[in-house]
């Protein structure tokens, strides 16, 4: 227990509380709870956590067994949050319930919201940086702040207001918008100069 250090838990956790922004996507799960879209909070956080682990441990091998770097991983990733945005600017549907099982827990919740490239790779980032149980420590209390405001975001929605939830889905929406075209005019530069 040595390599416990409360500094480095609260240095990755705030990283990593600025990178998965889950208050900046509340309008983003009320848009898919009002498409009847349903998620288990739980669920969505079990499949993030374990999607963090697997990348913090084996991400560049991972992504190197399909010849595919990072950035053109984030780069794939945008084009998912683009689309997210584009929705809730625009109030129309590009992603459709397929099927009888209209459940958004594992896209677009837990991959591309939650865990996305940019956290993702912030994560793996974070190795060089921390000890290992303090990264994995930061990454936990996110994910416990992530499952209650999955788990209660209709009463975040009560308390907040319809008039309130549509100007910041509105706003949130062309964040959300800004991020995709930053984040793929970034990976898109570094996939040129390779």
């Amino acid at each position: 227990m040595n390599n416990f250090n409360i500094t480095e838990i609260a240095s990755a956790f705030v990283v990593l509380f600025a990178i998965i922004d889950i208050l900046g996507a509340i309008p983003v799960l009320l848009s898919l709870k009002n498409k009847q879209h349903h998620f288990d909070a739980g669920k969505a956080c079990l499949v993030s956590f374990l999607m963090f682990i697997l990348f913090f441990f084996a991400g560049r091998s991972l992504l190197s067994l399909f010849n595919i770097d990072v950035a053109s991983f984030a780069l794939a990733g945008s084009f998912v949050i683009f689309v997210l945005a584009l929705e809730m600017i625009l109030g129309i549907d590009i992603i459709k319930n397929e099927g009888n099982n209209p459940t958004a827990t594992i896209v677009p919740i837990a991959f591309p919201l939650i865990a996305g490239p940019g956290a993702l790779t912030t994560f793996l980032s974070l190795r060089a940086e921390y000890h290992m149980v303090n990264n994995i420590t930061g990454l936990l209390l996110n994910l416990i702040i992530v499952y209650f405001i999955l788990r209660y975001v209709d009463k975040v929605e009560r308390i907040m207001g319809g008039s309130m939830i549509f100007i910041l889905r509105k706003f949130f929406g062309v964040m959300l918008l800004a991020i995709a075209v930053k984040m793929f005019a970034t990976n898109f530069k570094i996939i040129i100069a390779q």
